[in-house]
């Protein structure tokens, strides 16, 4: 991985612990009858009703840092160098007598020629002039 999907990737999870520690801190709705009763927690650090606001809006810009994050992960995620041509990872190839010419980026490929093969020997022999073995015949076709 590169460096800045790796970094993204950090603030990202390090946003989602703190998504929940926040709503792990928040009271529920039905806390509120408990503390107008005298019950529990009902004189805090941020005041009866100061807690809250604070937390639930906390909770909403980490949200919204969350969807940015996962938007960013996503859009890194899909940008990878991918080959442009079958043909770029080939190397090139040398004919006998001609120089190897290297590739030009974004041009197109020169003309690709097939080297002439060597002329066969006579049927006589059985043997190329080269001094290689002969391609056996194709069997005649049945019916003809």
């Amino acid at each position: 991985m590169t460096t800045l999907p790796t970094l993204v990737l950090i603030v990202h999870v390090l946003i989602a612990a703190s998504i929940v520690a926040l709503v792990l801190l928040q009271r529920g709705k039905g806390a509120d009858a408990g503390a107008g009763f005298g019950a529990g927690a009902s004189g805090t650090v941020f005041g009866a009703r100061g807690s809250a606001n604070f937390l639930s809006r906390s909770t909403g810009v980490l949200a919204l840092f969350f969807f940015c994050t996962s938007l960013g992960l996503a859009y890194l995620g899909t940008q990878r160098e991918a080959p442009k041509s079958i043909l770029d990872a080939v190397p090139p190839v040398q004919v006998q007598g001609e120089p190897v010419a290297t590739p030009v980026p974004g041009a197109p490929p020169a003309s690709l020629e097939v080297p002439a093969l060597p002329s066969a020997a006579p049927a006589a022999t059985g043997q190329p002039a080269t001094g290689q073995p002969a391609m056996p015949a194709l069997p005649a076709e049945p019916g003809t």
